[in-house]
């Protein structure tokens, strides 16, 4: 029982470092005090503000509370097995702490998503690059890989649009909801390279294909987004996806051009225009916070060769599978030989290597 006393001390020693929450403890106590006010919402939309910030914090405090407080009750079961010389607990003992371990791991990588909307959901659209019908399948390769992964974390989707092709599709937005959705899958934005023999070729060539992801946060109504009536365009037309006859019938597609940024936002999968209208809407805001984001990152010194690097049409990744396979990305210079596994949805290693990567570059 020696190994299990060291690593629980090599556990409640880590745990006592990655996260100190006694900012977090008062600014939690601040904002339930304000609470119990009596003129606490006699505005509204700061009292939103506040509920949010308090949902904020607790989810990023409590788990580690929880945590803190397994180890030590671990602990104290240890030591009791000990004086009472139980080698039959070992076992139990072994499984718990393996099961705290997983789950300090699991909140040390959600730690490094801390930003204002890494918590919430988020829209994962893909396009086809140069290339015909090797481009377009290649997209819809993409578009599985991301929908295996979401489902492998229980994640819920939904499809918002689709313009199918040739071989394939040109374009397609999903909708993904899940705790930290957009946190896990927001460095998944930029250019996908695949290399392989086309099976669409007679000659039996190698092509080289590329797809762009760009993934962006569904958001709250904590986070406000001005958007002017005179600032959109509005076309409505036929939908092409399922939906039998009443979508061939009936212009219940929807399309917003935001005209100053020149953001283009889509939805096709209601039957009704107006429901369709309202998450185009949602997309649209969502993409504009995005937007606004990188450009305040681009005035930053401190951001901009990381942007640079990861910036639209510039390849975050590779995926080779002839003559030899092979998955690299070429931030975090992470890269696998199972190209398989990685288009069935096993791309957590690199997910997880670019959130360090990131934070050890901001640090």
């Amino acid at each position: 029982m020696v190994s299990l006393s060291e690593r629980l001390k090599h556990i409640f020693f880590q745990l006592g470092g990655v996260f100190e929450n006694a900012h977090f403890s008062k600014r939690i106590a601040a904002i339930e005090q304000k609470i119990t006010e009596t003129s606490f919402w006699d505005n509204p939309a700061i009292a939103e503000k506040y509920m949010a910030e308090l949902k904020h914090l607790k989810s990023r405090s409590d788990p580690w509370s929880a945590l803190k407080n397994g180890i030590e009750d671990l602990e104290t079961l240890y030591i009791l097995a000990v004086e009472a010389q139980e080698e039959s607990l070992t076992i139990e003992l072994e499984s718990t702490l393996n099961d705290l371990s997983l789950r300090y791991e699991k909140q040390n990588l959600i730690e490094l998503m801390s930003g204002e909307v890494d918590q919430n959901g988020c829209f994962l659209s893909i396009h086809s690059g140069a290339g015909g019908t090797e481009a377009c399948d290649w997209a819809s390769m993409l578009y599985r890989m991301y929908v295996r992964w979401a489902e492998r974390h229980n994640f819920a989707m939904e499809e918002i649009d689709q313009l199918e092709a040739e071989g394939g599709i040109k374009s397609a937005t999903v909708k993904i909801e899940g705790a930290y959705a957009y946190g896990y899958l927001k460095g998944e934005s930029g250019v996908h390279r695949l290399v392989r023999i086309s099976p669409f070729d007679s000659n039996a060539r190698r092509h080289t294909s590329f797809a762009s992801v760009y993934v962006f946060p569904i958001l709250d109504d904590s986070i406000e987004i001005e958007i002017h009536s005179e600032d959109i365009r509005v076309d409505t037309y036929r939908s092409s996806g399922a939906g039998g006859q009443h979508v061939n019938k009936t212009d219940s597609a929807v399309r917003f051009t935001h005209l100053p940024t020149g953001i283009v936002v889509a939805c096709q999968t209601e039957r009704s225009q107006t429901m369709n209208k309202a998450t185009a809407m949602s997309m649209l805001k969502s993409r504009l916070y995005e937007y606004y984001r990188q450009e305040k990152e681009k005035e930053s010194e401190k951001f901009a060769q990381e942007k640079k690097d990861i910036s639209w049409g510039n390849q975050i990744r590779s995926y080779i599978f002839q003559p030899y396979t092979l998955v690299k990305d070429y931030r975090t210079k992470t890269e696998t030989g199972n190209i398989q596994a990685v288009m069935d949805g096993d791309i957590d290693s690199f997910i997880e290597e670019y959130l360090r990567f990131v934070w050890s570059h901001n640090v």
